[in-house]
Order: C-alpha cells, then structure tokens, then sequence
C-alpha cells in the first residue's frame, strides 16, 4: 500500500529530464524492497517510482524537512539532495531510518556541470558522502545516471545481502 508524507517541499529545480525513464526504477533497484522512502525527490521521480512497484509494497514520500517525523524503518531510501548545506542532518535520519541489511541512494549533481541552481562549490560530492556514510559503516558500491545533471549513489553496509 503506498503511503505519502503530507509535509513536501517544492521539487528540486535541477530535476532535468530523467535518464532512461522506463528502467531508472529497476537500475535504482527500488522495484523489490518492501518499504521504500523518498525524501526531496522531484516529483517526475516519485511517480515513476510508486507506479513501478507493487501495490502491497510500502512507498513513502518526505521532504527533508520533515524527516524526523517519520518513525518507521526502510529497506531502501533514496534522497535527493545537491546542497552541503543542511545535509547532515537529514542524511542521520535517513541512515537512523535503514533496517539493518538495507540501501542508501543520494541523488546529487554532478561537479562538473551547467545547469543546477546550486553552484558548484556548494555541491555534495563523492568524497563527502564516503567520508559522512563510512562513520556508520555505509561504503558506496555503485553509481546511476539519474538525469543529465545527476547521479545517484548507492551506501550498503558489510551486512547488506543486495546484490548490485
């Protein structure tokens, strides 16, 4: 059963156009898990994700803002986040938010691109995120081409039984 957060924040604005539309859910591997979580995706993306999945399968939407609301644990959560700034907190709740054995995906932009509202000194990178998930023992496994301006990463801890 799919379930929304009624407290959203507007879409990102360097959503772009999604790459590959019709599989990004399969190569984001968000069909199988149980419970996914969506925090600050754009709305192109959410819709993907909730019309690629079963039914009976639990599909939540938040925004960053309102992420310590949510008390439920996830298999997978996808956060959509290309600013630094305020991204650790929101980054503590969505790791606190994995079941043990489950998937972390940052969406952010890319360093070396034109077109995201967010200037590129102030993008998160690889390195920050390896660097923040590696403290609770995340390690990044593999990346997808989101859109022409982003990309999302995928954190599993040693636990995790997911296969890439």
């Amino acid at each position: 059963m799919s379930q929304k957060s009624k407290a959203r924040s507007p879409a990102p604005p360097a959503a772009g156009s999604l790459k590959n539309p019709a599989d990004l859910v399969a190569r984001l591997e968000l069909l199988l898990p149980e419970r996914v979580l969506l925090i600050d995706s754009p709305r192109e993306l959410a819709a993907l994700v909730e019309n690629a999945r079963a039914r009976d399968k639990t599909t939540r939407e938040t925004s960053g803002d309102a992420i310590r609301s949510v008390k439920e644990k996830f298999d997978a959560i996808l956060v959509w986040r290309e600013d630094r700034s305020g991204s650790r907190s929101i980054f503590e709740s969505a790791v606190g938010g994995l079941e043990p054995g489950g998937v972390l995906w940052v969406v952010t932009a890319m360093k070396k691109v034109r077109g995201p509202k967010t200037p590129a000194v102030h993008r998160l990178e690889l390195s920050d995120l390896v660097k923040g998930f590696g403290k609770n023992g995340l390690a990044n496994d593999r990346e997808v081409r989101v859109s022409g301006w982003n990309v999302a990463y995928r954190f599993v801890g040693s636990g995790s039984t997911l296969k890439s």
